[in-house]
């Protein structure tokens, strides 16, 4: 009997609880993930740059902000092309350089940790792939453990990238030790994302998009990883256009665009960035914009609310992402699309 459509994107987004649980599990996960700390906290790197490619990009985007907002150090993302393409060979002393990849198995991802320590970076692989190429050639190695995924479009195993990362920042403030109170706060996520998951309201709103030739998505800090994977995820599932935006950078030209017959999905959390979203989401509403908001309130001039849990800034990515990884399923399936295997698309992309 043939597999319906979009039944693996489905099972792959409802395992991501377990995957969260199996992440935070007392035993072999964290004590990995803190010896891991434990030694880049001995490095003191001076900066982190992280490579990456596709969704993995966005949970680098992610880890940046940890890295600068938590840890105090400058962060940002290579461009790999530099040195596959350009041959460039920057000076990478005191610098930790850290591979974010599921498979493990891109090329120039392998070749950027290769050159970087030639040019005297320490190197980290983060990977759902602990016997991958990338995880080989970098000194220490983060197992996400997200388990096999079906789905090309990756949904659980972005998420154990962003968990993954986080318990490594904080291992990293730590000392090497992820604290008590941030382990008994994190150990709430299964739970959450279980009722998250749960509330259908995502789905039913995928209806109205159903016409849609492009979406714009947005949100700041925390959030812009977010409404990027969100916008791939629209990309390569239903093949609708899907412009991602900080919130900053939308008001500084690309509001332009903006119409009711563009509609706009804002990712409104709590904390400084939630804040200024709010008047991103009024700037929108002026213009007649068909805006829905992720987050835990309503905001005033959306035309429509998906709730998420009211939680630290930086475990909403966890969270938010959930509901939209659902609305890109429903989009899909609305559009007599398979979202299991987009049109042109493997599983693992070889670039160089």
């Amino acid at each position: 009997m043939t597999e319906q459509p979009g039944a693996g994107m489905k099972a792959d987004i409802a395992d991501q609880p377990e995957v969260f649980a199996r992440l935070l599990d007392e035993g072999e996960r964290v004590a990995q993930i803190a010896g891991v700390a434990a030694k880049i906290a001995e490095w003191r790197p001076r900066s982190v740059v992280f490579t990456a490619r596709g969704t993995s990009d966005h949970a680098a985007l992610y880890a940046a902000y940890l890295t600068e907002i938590r840890l105090g150090i400058p962060a940002g993302l290579a461009s790999p092309s530099a040195m596959t393409v350009y041959g460039a060979r920057p000076d990478l002393r005191d610098t930790l350089v850290v591979g974010v990849s599921q498979s493990g198995g891109s090329p120039d991802l392998h070749e950027v940790l290769r050159v970087a320590k030639e040019q005297g970076a320490h190197t980290l692989a983060v990977t759902n792939n602990p016997g991958s190429p990338l995880a080989g050639v970098a000194e220490l190695h983060v197992d996400v453990a997200a388990g096999h995924e079906v789905a090309v479009a990756a949904t659980k195993t972005y998420t154990a990238e962003l968990l993954a990362l986080l318990l490594l920042v904080e291992s990293v403030r730590g000392g090497g030790a992820l604290p008590a109170e941030e382990a008994a706060e994190l150990r709430r996520l299964p739970g959450l994302a279980a009722e998250l998951l749960a509330d259908d309201t995502a789905t039913h709103l995928a209806a109205r998009y159903r016409f849609a030739d492009r979406l714009v998505t947005t949100g700041r800090g925390y959030a812009y990883p977010t409404a990027r994977e969100t916008a791939l995820k629209l990309m390569e599932t239903s093949y609708v256009a899907g412009l991602a935006f900080s919130g900053a950078d939308l008001l500084h030209g690309p509001l332009a665009m903006t119409q009711p017959d563009v509609p706009v999905l804002a990712v409104v959390g709590g904390g400084p960035a939630g804040t200024s979203m709010r008047d991103v989401v009024g700037r929108l509403s002026e213009r007649r914009a068909d805006v829905v908001v992720v987050g835990p309130e309503a905001v005033a001039g959306a035309t429509a609310h998906i709730p998420t849990p009211a939680v630290d800034e930086r475990y909403a990515p966890l969270l938010d992402i959930l509901p939209l990884q659902r609305l890109a399923l429903a989009l899909a399936l609305h559009r007599g699309e398979n979202p299991d295997a987009p049109r042109g698309l493997k599983k693992v992309t070889t670039t160089l």
